[in-house]
């Protein structure tokens, strides 16, 4: 018998990894609706709840008001109000449901986190070699993202949601060990580059 049709048909997630989404679903709707705040700022002139002008490139004007921050026409502040709710529901389920969730929901959330990730760093490519600024509420935004998608990753993997042998999930089990120093490593590598390319450090003092 495969390793798949051996498996569970229902999964639950660890404790701690349920509420990461919840935590880090609530922190980025959060920033999301500060962002749209400041983008409301932005168009009217109106003065923001809290600044995030720290310096000439450490702020939030540039990418606002830019074709990238306006995806659909909108402000991507909006989308963020609304699809980290997502999160937020899927840690609720989680832990609501004794018996966990079938493997198409995880699935599903799996490929919702991956959209966001590749989302974060798209942003994070325009912001730093395309308008030349980086935001700090996009950036809150940024943080609660990355480690959103390196634990579910390697959760999904290690439990076989996408099925595969032994082999995906013993992947997927060092994935998840070691996700929070692939969080930091995602983290350094935006703020290297920001750094070579900005000098973010330069324009705040």
């Amino acid at each position: 018998m495969s390793d798949t049709a051996a498996a569970p048909r229902t999964l639950r997630p660890p404790l701690g990894l349920a509420v990461l989404w919840i935590v880090a679903g609530v922190f980025a709707g959060a920033t999301s609706f500060l962002l749209y705040l400041e983008y409301i700022g932005q168009l009217t002139g109106a003065a923001p709840i809290v600044s995030c002008q720290l310096s000439v490139v450490v702020t939030c004007g540039p990418n606002l008001l830019s074709p990238g921050g306006n995806l659909l026409g909108f402000s991507n502040s909006i989308l963020g109000m609304v699809l980290f709710l997502g999160p937020v529901y899927a840690g609720v389920s989680a832990l609501a449901a004794p018996g966990g969730m079938r493997r198409w929901y995880w699935r599903v959330f799996g490929v919702f986190v991956l959209g966001g990730f590749a989302l974060v760093h798209f942003f994070a490519y325009r912001s730093v070699f395309e308008y030349g600024s980086l935001c700090p509420w996009c950036m809150t935004v940024w943080l609660a993202t990355i480690p959103l998608f390196w634990f579910t990753a390697g959760w999904t993997l290690r439990e076989g949601v996408w099925g595969g042998g032994s082999g995906i999930r013993r992947a997927g089990a060092v994935v998840y060990s070691w996700a929070l120093v692939a969080t930091v490593l995602d983290y350094a590598l935006i703020a290297v580059l920001a750094q070579v390319r900005l000098d973010v450090i330069g324009s705040l003092l």
